[in-house]
C-alpha cells in the first residue's frame, strides 16, 4: 500500500527514550499491571479525562467528575458538565473504535463533541488557521485536502515499519498539524494516540499520560510549536516518548498489590485464551505465587464455573470455557 511518510528523524534521543519505554512496558507486563485493579483503573480513566479536558479549558475537578460518573449532580458550567459526560462515553467505547478507519476517527469525534459544536462527526471544509493573541501561529492545510491527508496517515500508521510506539507520536503530531476538525482537535489527537498504542499494549487503556501534559502544558505546546517551525515531528516525538516513560514511570512507582484469585484467574484468561494448560503453566505465568497457592486458584476457578478440569492430581490439565 502507497502512502506518504511524514518527516522525521529517529535521533538517539529518541532510540533512549524507545529503549527505556519498552523496559518500562515489560516491567509493568511482569507485574501484571497491564490491567490494573478495578479502582486503580477507574481513578486512571477520571485522571485522564479530567487532564485532557483541563488543557482544553474545562473547570471540572477529579471529584466532580466522579460524581458524574456516579450519576451525581453537580454544580459547573452546562458545556463543562456535558464535555465531561461526552469524554466519558466515548472513552468507555475505547474497545469499539477501529484504529486505522477514518470513518471509526469520525464516529469518536461525534461522541466526544456531540452538543458542543455543529460539525460534530464531520471533517472541516474550509480553511483554519490558530492565533494566539494577534499572531496567527499555525495555518493549517486546506479543508479539501484534509481527506486525503487524514486517510495517509491511517495508512502510514497501519503500514508502516517503525515501531509503534514512534508511529503514535508521529500521529498525534501530524493530526494536531492538520487540524482535521472545527473544534476538539487536541482531545481527539491524545484519544486516539491511545486507541492506536493500545492495540499493541493493553496497559495504555489505563495510562493517564494525559495528566503528565496537563502538568506540563507549556512544554507541550512548545514541541509542537518547534517541530511545525522545523518542519517535521522529531522534536515532538522525544517529548512525547519522555511523557509516556514518566506515566509508566508513576504506575511502577505505586505500591505493589496482590491482585488476588480471581483478579489472577481473570488476567491468565487473557494470556492463555482457550488453550489446555497445567498448573505449571498458571506458575511460569505468576513468578511468585507458591504451589499451593496456585493450586487454590485453579480451584475456585473450576469451582466458579470459569474453567474445566480433567485428569487428576499432578496429571491434572485445565482450559477456560469459552465464553464468546
Amino acid at each position: 500500500m502507497s502512502y506518504n511518510k511524514p518527516p522525521y528523524q529517529i535521533t538517539s534521543d529518541i532510540l533512549s527514550w524507545l529503549t527505556k519505554v519498552s523496559e518500562q512496558i515489560g516491567a509493568v507486563n511482569a507485574l501484571h499491571l497491564n490491567r490494573p485493579q478495578t479502582e486503580l483503573r477507574k481513578a486512571n480513566r477520571i485522571k485522564t479525562i479530567q487532564s485532557t479536558l483541563a488543557i482544553e479549558g474545562n473547570t471540572l475537578s477529579e471529584e466532580q467528575i466522579t460524581a458524574l460518573l456516579n450519576n451525581k449532580r453537580i454544580l459547573a458550567p452546562q458545556k463543562d458538565i456535558l464535555e465531561v459526560q461526552n469524554a466519558i462515553a466515548t472513552y468507555n467505547k475505547l474497545h469499539e473504535f477501529k484504529p486505522f478507519q477514518l470513518k471509526s476517527l469520525l464516529d469518536a469525534h461525534k461522541s466526544i463533541m456531540q452538543g458542543l459544536i455543529k460539525e460534530a462527526g464531520s471533517l472541516r471544509k474550509g480553511n483554519v488557521g490558530i492565533v494566539k493573541g494577534s499572531e496567527v501561529t499555525h495555518l493549517a492545510p486546506p479543508g479539501n485536502m484534509v481527506p486525503h491527508l487524514l486517510k495517509d496517515l491511517l495508512d502510514y500508521v497501519k503500514n508502516d515499519k517503525d515501531p509503534i510506539l514512534i508511529k503514535t507520536c508521529v500521529f498525534h503530531y501530524e493530526f494536531e498539524f492538520i487540524h482535521p476538525f472545527a473544534d476538539g482537535n487536541g482531545r481527539m489527537g491524545r484519544l486516539w494516540q491511545t486507541i492506536l498504542l493500545m492495540r499493541t499494549y493493553p496497559v495504555f487503556e489505563y495510562l493517564p499520560i494525559e495528566s503528565i501534559i496537563k502538568a506540563e502544558q507549556a512544554s507541550y505546546y512548545e514541541a509542537l510549536s518547534k517541530s511545525d517551525k522545523q518542519g517535521h515531528s522529531t522534536l515532538f516525538i522525544t517529548y512525547m516518548l519522555e511523557s509516556i516513560s514518566k506515566a509508566l514511570e508513576e504506575l511502577l512507582d505505586r505500591p505493589a498489590v496482590d491482585p488476588g484469585p480471581e483478579s489472577r484467574i481473570s488476567l491468565f484468561r487473557e494470556f492463555i485464551g482457550t488453550i489446555t494448560f497445567t498448573r505449571k503453566d498458571y506458575l511460569k505465568h505468576f513468578k511468585s505465587l507458591s504451589m499451593a497457592t496456585a493450586s487454590r486458584d485453579l480451584r475456585v476457578a473450576v469451582e466458579m464455573g470459569i474453567v474445566e478440569r480433567s485428569g487428576d492430581k499432578n496429571t491434572s490439565t485445565y482450559r477456560y470455557k469459552d465464553i464468546s
